[in-house]
């Protein structure tokens, strides 16, 4: 299959709730090996985004188009799991495997599966550990084994990094790159612009409409965010890598060291 085959094509897409627009003929193609972060104020429509990209909200207008036989998957926002759920880290990765099996318990192939994504992604010593003992970086990595069990071709993420610090921040961003670099396509949303955002190969600026799209030193100009979020912000380069400071906030903006794992676009 060729790159330039989109993997899921979005023609002209208008979603509403209640006769209220969310988005706006938004157009978006995701091919293979792609890495696109979708970045926009609350309330801009990223979320419905994933919606209909998964297949929850269906357009009013325009379509999406998805490659025969494509296989996606979804990881939630950390914040939004309940981690006293009594289940651990192995159970929480079965829990990802294809719907319509007959068998209740796990089979040694399954079971042999998930000890390989779980070694993949460096935490097979925690197969047996409770998900509500685990850091935030580890817990994220748990819900990304899930949906790798799954064998996607594309990866949705809701606000990946969302509430984590700056160590678990990178170490999440190294891992979403690796598994780029394996093949996966990877679509997420994210509020984090210059931890995330600044460092993927492209973005795509939300606000009911796409305001802009491309590498982030193309579409991180003040111009289109103040376009997207409503305020005038001005942005610096940091190592070849743009840095956007919040005009609240710009005497506290520690600009963040390159991301080694992303030298593509920079």
């Amino acid at each position: 299959m060729s790159r330039s085959t989109p993997l899921m094509s979005i023609d002209g897409i208008t979603c509403a709730y209640g006769g209220e627009p969310a988005l706006v003929n938004v157009r978006l193609d995701i091919r293979r090996e792609d890495f696109i972060g979708v970045v926009g104020p609350s309330g801009s429509g990223k979320t419905t985004l994933l919606r209909a990209l998964l297949g929850s909200v269906a357009p009013v207008a325009g379509a999406i188009r998805r490659q025969k036989g494509l296989s996606v998957a979804y990881v939630p926002q950390v914040e939004a799991i309940d981690w006293n759920f009594p289940i651990t880290v192995g159970e929480c990765v079965l829990v990802g495997r294809s719907a319509g099996r007959i068998l209740p318990w796990p089979t040694k192939r399954e079971k042999a599966e998930v000890a390989d994504v779980l070694e993949r992604l460096g935490i097979a010593s925690l197969e047996n550990r409770h998900i509500r003992d685990l850091s935030g970086g580890q817990q994220q990595r748990v819900f990304i084994a899930r949906a790798l069990i799954r064998r996607p071709q594309l990866l949705l993420m809701d606000e990946p990094t969302s509430g984590v610090d700056l160590t678990t921040r990178h170490e999440v961003l190294h891992l979403l790159d690796e598994l780029n670099r394996s093949g996966l396509s990877i679509l997420l949303t994210t509020h984090d612009l210059n931890g995330i955002a600044a460092h993927l190969p492209t973005l795509v600026c939300l606000n009911q409409e796409v305001i802009g799209m491309g590498p982030p030193g193309t579409v991180l100009t003040p111009e289109v965010l103040e376009r997207t979020y409503g305020a005038r912000m001005e942005v610096l380069q940091h190592a070849g890598i743009p840095v956007v400071l919040d005009p609240y906030d710009r005497l506290n903006v520690v600009p963040i060291k390159p991301s080694h794992a992303h030298p593509r676009g920079h």
